[in-house]
């Protein structure tokens, strides 16, 4: 079997119109992120569409699929105010967030502001919730 990094190399590419990624490797799929880039891609046909699993940069077990990054890029939006698009999106994973996902952050474009700016920003740390109350540690766990 081949390391994940040269499994990654030797697959093909699709060309950067049609480009979807991910945060982790395909052979790392977990249940969540495949719903929710199951459902966005049925729904909104993007031409980019990437999914990240934001989970470990918070106070949560390891492994956790409950803080996302989507960053999308659809005709779907074209005429829509920003606003129209994140309650788009929203509404399309209402079982995810109504369930195990307990943040998500959006970036929507149209397919033309996606190729005039490709750049996607970056999600700040975490400052609240548990991450500061010191029996914390012990409920998760260590997370080294």
């Amino acid at each position: 079997m081949l390391p994940s990094r040269l499994l990654r190399q030797a697959l093909p590419r699709p060309a950067p119109s049609s480009w979807y990624s991910t945060a982790s490797p395909v052979m790392e799929e977990k249940p969540v992120e495949s719903s929710i880039r199951a459902k966005l891609l049925q729904a909104l046909q993007p031409v980019h569409l990437e999914v990240h699993n934001e989970s470990s940069m918070h106070a949560v077990p390891r492994g956790s699929e409950t803080h996302f990054k989507v960053v999308i890029a659809s005709q779907r939006f074209a005429g829509l105010p920003l606003l129209q698009r994140h309650r788009l999106v929203n509404e399309i994973l209402q079982a995810e967030l109504a369930g195990p996902v307990h943040a998500l952050s959006i970036q929507a474009k149209t397919p033309q502001q996606w190729e005039a700016n490709q750049s996607v920003s970056q999600s700040p740390g975490c400052l609240g919730g548990s991450r500061h109350d010191p029996h914390m540690a012990t409920k998760l766990g260590s997370q080294g």
